[in-house]
């Protein structure tokens, strides 16, 4: 009974120690001069190590090219967060669609539920070669 009530004791801690933080993202998506409407944008949560990354918010540009996306994660150490596009932009007829991600720099997360500040990444053209850009083919 008192080790049942040592492993509550440590658990009922480790979930205090947990903090909620949060992270928004907005902008404005072109391939070309044209408005890149309906493109999948997605903001992670990505760690490192056995704990797997987390999707904190996920959509689709509108019919302008905007979007913007909030979400929070509880984690013990500062929450990574990543700005994912998966698009098509002057792609041809190659399988699968571009993939780009940015890191958001610290300064955005917020405690709590609720971003605080939006991190605006700009007008983004899709048609330029990203370092680092990979291929999603699912």
């Amino acid at each position: 009974m008192k080790y049942t009530f040592l492993l509550l004791c440590a658990i009922f801690g480790c979930t205090l120690a947990m903090r909620q933080q949060s992270v928004a993202v907005s902008g404005k998506l072109m391939c070309g001069s044209k408005p890149a409407s309906g493109v999948k944008v997605k903001l992670w949560d990505e760690d490192d190590g056995p704990d797997p990354d987390d999707v904190l918010d996920e959509g689709f540009t509108n019919n302008d090219g905007t979007f913007r996306l909030e979400g929070s994660e509880r984690e013990l150490t500062n929450i990574d967060p990543v700005f994912k596009v998966y698009h098509d932009c002057d792609d041809g007829i190659i399988p699968g669609q571009r993939k780009i991600k940015f890191r958001i720099p610290n300064k955005y997360i917020s405690a709590g539920g609720r971003a605080q500040k939006t991190f605006e990444i700009g007008v983004l053209n899709l048609e330029t070669i990203f370092p680092k850009e990979e291929r999603d083919l699912l």
